[in-house]
């Protein structure tokens, strides 16, 4: 999104099309030979500054936003709510407002609550990128996969991806859903009744709640059981046992070609088989690595291209 004051955010996968997704992906793509390099670092976003707020728990968007920064040369500062002074009660306006008071050129943020990251750029002459909010969005964890599977299979046009598990609750399968579907994939969605949202069909998604039915897909793409945001109490499936025995990932149920993914972290042994995880088949440990050069594209898309304007440069010179 572009706010009144022309600054861009990505809040979700809505403020991007798919001529966007093409520019980001391909500028990832550019800096995975940056990497390559004995020093790992380009002077892209030299004298910026990126703040990462995380006020939920993160390992891979964490870690990987804040050395994408790095590796772009900019100055980063991290605050975890965790023993700063949200834990005496400060509000988020008064702690996005404080650290602004630094000059941040982007303000990453990872919250519990649906539309923070919006409310942020109110308060913020930064850029403003949602690292996951609630059940809501989690744009950056869509552009990595998109390059993931556009990677192994060098293409996303009429790709088959179903998408299993705990739908309701996922904030990865809302982006995903329109991300895969801008880019032209087919997706299908599979688990039981009460983790499938009510009328998802008019996103022009299939559903099913028969696991055989993933058979069809090139790519299998695995969600955890969001237990933290379901509402105490709540019933959704009889037990984790049963999930597993109906609609676990298994060797069994899949094809030896068939690519599977998963975003992390993983509850082994519910949602998904060891044996599967870690099979030649797995993507998984490969959208880790693409989280790290997604994320730089995303840092440089913003930072460079303030406006919706032709970039003054491509990316290449950048990084030469």
């Amino acid at each position: 999104m572009t706010d009144r004051d022309g600054r861009r955010h990505l809040l979700g996968m809505a403020d991007v099309d798919a001529a966007d997704v093409e520019r980001i992906l391909d500028t990832a793509k550019s800096f995975e030979a940056v990497l390559d390099r004995e020093v790992k670092k380009v002077p892209t976003l030299r004298g910026r500054t990126v703040m990462t707020l995380f006020f939920e728990s993160s390992t891979r968007t964490s870690s990987s936003f804040e050395l994408a920064a790095k590796r772009l040369s900019a100055d980063t500062m991290s605050l975890k709510a965790s023993g700063s002074s949200v834990d005496k009660g400060e509000s988020l306006k008064d702690t996005v407002q404080t650290i602004s008071a630094y000059g941040p050129d982007v303000v990453v943020i990872r919250h519990a609550g649906i539309g923070a990251p919006g409310l942020v750029t109110r308060w913020t002459d930064a850029h403003v990128i949602n690292a996951g909010d609630g059940k809501h969005q989690h744009p950056t964890q869509c552009l990595l996969d998109l390059y993931t599977m556009r990677e192994a299979l060098g293409r996303l046009d009429g790709v088959q991806v179903a998408i299993v598990g705990d739908v309701l609750h996922s904030r990865v399968a809302r982006s995903n859903i329109q991300g895969f579907r801008m880019m032209g994939a087919e997706v299908l969605l599979v688990g039981p009744k009460t983790l499938i949202p009510r009328g998802i069909e008019a996103t022009g998604v299939r559903v099913s709640h028969d696991i055989r039915d993933i058979a069809d897909a090139d790519v299998v793409y695995v969600l955890r059981m969001q237990r933290e945001r379901m509402a105490e109490g709540a019933a959704y499936v009889p037990t984790l046992q049963e999930y597993t025995a109906r609609w676990g990932v298994t060797r069994a149920r899949l094809r030896p070609t068939q690519l599977v993914m998963h975003p992390g972290p993983m509850n082994r042994g519910v949602e998904i088989a060891t044996d599967v995880a870690d099979a030649a088949q797995s993507l998984i440990l490969r959208q880790v690595e693409a989280g790290l050069v997604t994320r730089m594209a995303v840092l440089y898309d913003l930072v460079t291209r303030p406006y919706r304007e032709p970039a003054a440069a491509p990316v290449v010179a950048a990084v030469a």
